[in-house]
């Protein structure tokens, strides 16, 4: 068994509330070296663990203690919301032929999340709202592979452990059928998803646990048929080794 390893500590959660209620630069800069200590560097910890584990698991997926992380900057340009800072922190396992990591535009294939925040911590996996190109190889993969893909999110396993796939947001579901297809498609279901990710809640004790890695790990193992499958439609393979 591996041994257990201790990540983050109340102290994040801590910090990561203080930060909600004092969301200002001044304030953020004073407290960096909390930051520092009790978010950003077991977050980096964890994209390596996690790189480790999925050189067996999954080894075409990469952990990285620098393209893995989001940044805790939030994007202003285009929000009412002035705020300066995210209050969660969260990483990106990714594809390493695409190779992309985050903070560049999304078509770097679908990958896993992991993301801790005070009282809404998760893991999720997927392809979240694909820019066009890339949504029209999925949708054209149905034809394709329909059984395949119905095999990894109609599966017992993956449907115990993780629902069903993330219909709930905005943008998510069409309510007709894309342009150039016909009620009545044997994919007609899937083919109203803008988006395919699945996610599944963590409390805050499951994020401090010395654990937590290794039920992310279970998590993400049933989600690795889904993803896979996503990968290949988007020409992206999955490897046996580094």
């Amino acid at each position: 068994m591996t041994p257990a390893l201790q990540l983050f500590t109340a102290e994040t959660l801590t910090f990561l509330r203080a930060l909600k209620r004092n969301n200002r630069r001044e304030w953020f800069e004073a407290n960096r070296p909390r930051y520092e200590r009790a978010v950003l560097t077991p977050l980096r910890a964890l994209a390596e663990e996690f790189d480790v584990r999925f050189a067996t698991l999954a080894p075409e997926f990469v952990g990285d203690r620098k393209r893995s992380l989001f940044r805790i900057h939030r994007d202003m340009r285009f929000s009412k919301d002035k705020s300066p800072y995210k209050t969660h922190a969260a990483l990106w396992v990714f594809h390493r032929s695409p190779g992309r990591g985050v903070g560049k535009e999304i078509d770097g294939g679908a990958g896993f999340y992991f993301h801790i925040e005070p009282g809404a911590s998760m893991v999720a996996a997927g392809l979240w709202m694909p820019p066009r190109h890339l949504l029209t190889k999925v949708r054209e993969h149905f034809d394709a592979d329909l059984k395949g893909w119905e095999r990894a999110v109609l599966a017992p396993a993956f449907r115990k452990r993780v629902g069903r796939l993330t219909d709930d947001e905005p943008g998510v579901l069409l309510k007709r059928l894309p342009r150039g297809y016909e009620e009545g498609h044997a994919a007609e279901r899937w083919l109203r998803f803008n988006s395919f990710t699945v996610g599944r809640s963590y409390a805050d004790k499951d994020v401090l646990s010395p654990r937590v890695v290794d039920t992310a790990m279970t998590d993400y193992a049933a989600m690795l048929p889904m993803v896979r499958w996503l990968n290949r439609a988007l020409g992206f393979l999955p490897a046996s080794s580094r």
